[in-house]
């Protein structure tokens, strides 16, 4: 019916406020909910730690060293979120990125500090170099470009090493073709066939990754990933590369960043039937907190919209800085 006719009729008869007057009535005719298990925390594991240092850019948020990974997992699994993701900081780093398939490196010992405190929680391996290489780039190098099939073999054994460690699930983060495949010829032929892959399917060469950057340390020593990662005025590409992602055996997809991306979480989760990760990054995180620290914004309320926005935009899992605050928002609502 037309609004002119609508507002014409003797008496209003339809009034969508009837559904918002009330805290009860608008908890009943909510569209979309957050639960802590749509949650997975990010932890910075730094080798060459032995207490926990803050990431100035990031306020809340510190490398930790590896003593310090068993109550971090517990008090997030203490928390009701699903699940954990290691980034691993070594204490030395070479031009290939070797220490990240190190059957003994920090983020293997992360994995086996965490599966022995919680042994429920969910927890996954960012699988990538920039951490690990001198140069601060995805792979291996020829001159300045990154080898992306030389890359691959060094993928396959770093999710392997990962694997033999405990982890539940391998991310691959590095935005290689053919990523997923090898990491799942690699997983498989060594006998993990239940290690999930959740693939970094979509991720754009974002402004947004900058506190990342200190608390990995790992920005590039020159150039940029543009070469590899998604250019931020791409749509069709970001399908195609999460088609390419489902025909390689990706169990999980994920957009990164999100806040400006929900356009294309909501495309890929139509064109596709896996589940959809999205992450909050580091640098929405740390507007965040800086509008927060000058009153400008109520932090508690702009954070859980924006988390609502990820999931009506179609996410199934958040993997989120703040996420232990969410939880606790959660609780005390």
């Amino acid at each position: 019916m037309e609004l002119e006719n609508i507002m014409s009729l003797p008496s209003l008869t339809i009034r969508p406020r009837r559904l918002r007057q009330s805290p009860a009535i608008r908890r009943m005719t909510s569209e979309t909910s957050l639960s802590t298990a749509d949650f997975i925390y990010p932890i910075f594991v730094d080798e060459s730690i032995s207490e926990a240092v803050e990431v100035s850019s990031m306020p809340g948020v510190s490398r930790i060293p590896v003593s310090d990974v068993a109550a971090m997992v517990k008090k997030v699994e203490d928390a009701g979120i699903s699940g954990v993701i290691f980034f691993g900081l070594p204490s030395e780093k070479n031009a290939n990125g070797s220490a990240g398939w190190d059957d003994d490196g920090i983020v293997q010992q992360a994995i086996r500090a965490a599966k022995e405190a919680c042994p429920n929680i969910c927890v996954i391996a960012d699988t990538c170099f920039c951490e690990y290489t001198d140069h601060g780039h995805c792979g291996v190098l020829h001159g300045e470009t990154v080898d992306n099939d030389a890359t691959l073999e060094n993928l396959k054994k770093e999710a392997v090493s990962y694997a033999k460690a405990g982890v539940d699930m391998v991310a691959p983060s590095g935005m290689m073709d053919g990523m997923v495949a090898a990491i799942r010829s690699g997983l498989d032929d060594a006998g993990f066939q239940d290690t999930v892959i959740m693939s970094y399917a979509v991720k754009y060469a974002s402004g947004y990754f900058g506190p990342f950057r200190e608390a990995a340390d790992c920005s590039p020593s020159f150039g940029d990933r543009a070469s590899y990662q998604m250019d931020p005025a791409n749509r069709r590409e970001a399908i195609r590369e999460a088609l390419l992602d489902v025909d390689e055996g990706a169990d999980i997809l994920m957009v990164k960043p999100a806040l400006a991306y929900m356009d294309i979480v909501r495309e890929v989760k139509d064109a596709t039937q896996l589940p959809m990760a999205v992450y909050n990054v580091s640098g929405e995180y740390a507007m965040v907190k800086a509008a927060a620290a000058n009153a400008w914004i109520d932090e508690k309320r702009v954070v859980l919209e924006t988390m609502l926005g990820f999931k009506r935009a179609g996410a199934d899992l958040i993997l989120s800085y703040h996420a232990v605050d969410v939880a606790r928002w959660l609780s005390e609502d």
